[in-house]
């Protein structure tokens, strides 16, 4: 494999989503959502002074931005953002962001500050069409990159404090059920992640990019020099896998864009939510 750096004048780089031939990614120091093609050609989507900054698409094609700070799940409409469900139920901000064919949405939340504040287990929560919020599942070990798989029966969650990469099944009307562990990664958290066409789970974990088969087994390895916080599968024929990296020591120097955006052809596509 040849790791390539498409772009390197990022700070803190996270959720990249392929849509409509560009890679999105959301750069959380910059407090904006970038648009960048596979060789390098990169365009401001939106501006969002959130941290964290995530989004994804829902099945009409739409923007959907967890604004943490406004507290605020928002569609991005013709180069603005509206309000679509708020989210100050919760004492912290939101994080992670995946949605799926049927519609259903799920946030998921560490629920405690970080970093620098005392550990408190985290939560999934559903957003229902007409906004609301339900509570899902809890006792998360901050919960973080979720995918869901191409039958939309399957929820997966990255919890980065413990390495479990955590199943439930999905209801038919987007409820949570029958907690399991779908795999455990060795010596380090799990950030974000991704399905590839066979079911494999690539996912970021500390200085590398790995994918795993269900129970854990290690099938490949992309080593990295900075920690890897975020990764999606996409480009014209769905098999390069694109890494959010930045250099990370507890906090991001402000100074200097030390994030990069890498890719690596795969030999497996694509596959399951995020799209």
């Amino acid at each position: 494999m040849t790791l390539r750096t498409i772009l390197d004048t990022i700070y803190l780089g996270e959720c990249p989503r392929w849509h409509n031939g560009e890679l999105w990614f959301a750069d959380w120091v910059a407090g904006k959502i970038i648009a960048v093609s596979e060789i390098g050609a990169a365009r401001d989507v939106v501006a969002v002074k959130s941290l964290p900054l995530s989004f994804d698409f829902d099945p009409k094609g739409n923007c959907l931005v967890v604004n943490a700070a406004a507290k605020r799940l928002q569609i991005l409409d013709a180069g603005a953002l509206v309000d679509f469900a708020r989210l100050d139920e919760a004492e912290y901000g939101y994080n992670e962001i995946v949605v799926d064919d049927a519609g259903h949405i799920y946030l998921n939340n560490i629920n405690f500050a970080f970093p620098g504040g005392d550990f408190r287990p985290g939560f999934i929560a559903l957003v229902r069409p007409d906004g609301s919020v339900e509570r899902q599942a809890g006792d998360l070990a901050f919960p973080n990159g979720m995918v869901i798989t191409p039958d939309g029966k399957t929820l997966i969650c990255a919890e980065s404090f413990n390495g479990n990469l955590t199943a439930f099944d999905i209801e038919a009307d987007g409820t949570l059920t029958n907690r399991r562990l779908w795999a455990k990664i060795d010596g380090q958290g799990a950030d974000g992640i991704c399905l590839d066409e066979t079911g494999a789970i690539w996912a970021t974990s500390g200085p590398r990019c790995i994918r795993l088969a269900e129970g854990g087994e290690v099938l490949d390895d992309v080593p990295l020099d900075r920690m890897a916080f975020a990764c999606m599968l996409g480009g014209r024929d769905g098999r390069t896998l694109f890494i959010c990296a930045n250099e990370w020591s507890g906090s991001v120097d402000v100074r200097k864009p030390s994030g990069r955006l890498f890719a690596v052809e795969v030999q497996e596509k694509r596959g399951g939510f995020p799209r």
